[in-house]
């Protein structure tokens, strides 16, 4: 078994034992009371965090805002994530993720009262902290996100997990399956689906605001934040506090390199799912609950440069999904990265443009709406069709936050909107697009049975690739 380091916000206060065991004020609400796997609603509900780069200590900073919500461990195989040349405002790691909590205990005046444990091994963790732990939060790179969601599910725990829910299409469907027979409370973190925004814009669109929708664009611009095109051949030294085995997990084995970590990872078909695996789940959104898009049945894609190990500096995909219903048509969907863009709809006014850093774009026979990456800010074009629409009153329930809604999910509360069997079908429907990229052929797929119909080649990457000791 690997060592773990313990810390804990009091000094003074005694630690079980050297393995990452808490003190007995850490036991969870629902061994004090309640029904098991759910936390009272007047109780705390204790977190562990999974991943603590710069969106896991996000996230940290995000549930600091809920009283009732206590982080008693946090896990990561790195000290220190150097994220000064990236576009987070913070260093990551366990060192920095823990001084963020012991700062917000010292602000609420509870560093007696409150320690965190840490881990270099969920694992570990997990084992000697399950009956201390009532819910996981995991912000670790994409290719832990299935292993450590089935561990937490598993051990009966809620799960939030950042986008996309896993890296591979037959690990959101195993992710989405194991929440749903183990009834645990879960949340995938594309945090745009809790908007009011969004909600406006599926209203709209199921209110036939803009007609029968046919088209679907989605994009993201700007240059590619990596530019190698195979992996590295030099051996830099190996950061001090960074268990490089444990960062790899399931992924294949490979000496440490600055190249892949930390965020780069997503450019690396062994670790990450590319640009639109990474905003994917955040832009097409509107349209996958709007539309209420079943599984596609063609993939195609194209692009630069196809390489094997790491992703092309652009792309295009193309997905066709059957009609549902008399007011529901066939709809073809596209995606652009790296560039290139959607054409110009004709509703568009001549003064305005498609923003070039990515956005959505729906396309009905009456009109189209256009809104941003994370589902914000959501407009009717042409505009005046826009000034005199008619909003329909509320259908969807506004949310209290996408952290919020997790949280009361894991105390009872109704579930989360994107809890794992929206996410994993918007996951799926995602990482579908990479797979035809990769595989360099027209992908006609058989959703329910999880297989494409015409090529072999899709079977490896639809499932992935898992080392020994790590297979799910």
């Amino acid at each position: 078994m690997r060592h773990t380091h313990t810390h804990t916000l009091s000094r003074r206060r005694v630690l079980a034992n050297t393995a990452g065991l808490t003190v007995a004020s850490f036991l969870p609400s629902h061994v004090l009371g309640g029904t098991a796997g759910q936390v009272p609603p007047s109780e705390c509900l204790n977190v562990a965090v999974i991943g603590t780069g710069g969106q896991g200590v996000t996230n940290i900073k995000a549930l600091h805002t809920h009283p009732d919500v206590r982080i008693v461990a946090i896990c990561d195989p790195a000290e220190f994530w150097d994220n000064s040349h990236l576009y987070y405002k913070h260093h990551g790691g366990r060192g920095p993720a823990l001084k963020v909590i012991e700062e917000h205990a010292r602000q609420k005046g509870s560093a007696g009262d409150h320690g965190c444990a840490v881990y270099l091994d969920y694992r570990v963790m997990l084992e000697k902290m399950g009956r201390d732990i009532d819910a996981v939060l995991i912000a670790a790179p994409n290719h832990i996100h299935a292993v450590a969601c089935l561990a937490a599910i598993e051990a009966g725990k809620g799960v939030y997990c950042e986008k996309p829910l896993t890296r591979t299409v037959y690990e959101a469907r195993r992710v989405a399956a194991a929440a749903r027979e183990a009834k645990v409370a879960t949340q995938m973190g594309n945090h745009g689906h809790s908007s009011d925004d969004i909600r406006r814009a599926v209203e709209w669109i199921r209110d036939g605001a803009i007609g029968k929708v046919r088209q679907v664009h989605g994009w993201r611009g700007g240059p590619p934040r990596m530019t190698l095109t195979a992996r590295p051949r030099e051996t830099p030294p190996l950061p001090a506090g960074l268990d490089w085995d444990l960062w790899l997990g399931p992924a294949p084995a490979r000496p440490f390199h600055p190249a892949y970590t930390p965020l780069y990872f997503h450019y690396w078909w062994d670790f990450g799912t590319g640009t639109l695996g990474n905003f994917g789940c955040h832009t097409l959104d509107t349209a996958a609950w709007a539309l209420d898009l079943g599984h596609p049945t063609m993939i195609e894609a194209s692009s630069t440069e196809l390489r094997e190990e790491t992703t092309p500096a652009a792309a295009l995909y193309h997905y066709k999904f059957p009609a549902r219903g008399p007011s529901s048509p066939e709809v073809d969907l596209f995606w652009y990265d790296g560039g290139p863009m959607p054409p110009r709809p004709a509703w568009l006014e001549p003064n305005r443009n498609l923003p070039r850093l990515g956005g959505l774009l729906i396309v009905g026979d009456e009109g189209a709406i256009l809104s941003g990456s994370w589902s914000e800010s959501p407009r009717i074009i042409p505009e005046q069709k826009m000034r005199e629409y008619k909003q329909p009153a509320p259908r969807i329930p506004r949310s209290r936050g996408h952290h919020r809604d997790w949280i009361d999910a894991c105390k009872g509360g109704p579930p989360a909107s994107s809890n794992f069997d929206y996410a994993a079908h918007l996951t799926e429907l995602v990482l579908l697009g990479t797979v035809a990229l990769r595989t360099g052929e027209t992908i006609y797929w058989d959703g329910p049975n999880l297989r494409a119909t015409n090529t072999p080649k899709a079977e490896p990457l639809v499932r992935g690739f898992f080392r020994k000791g790590w297979e799910i």
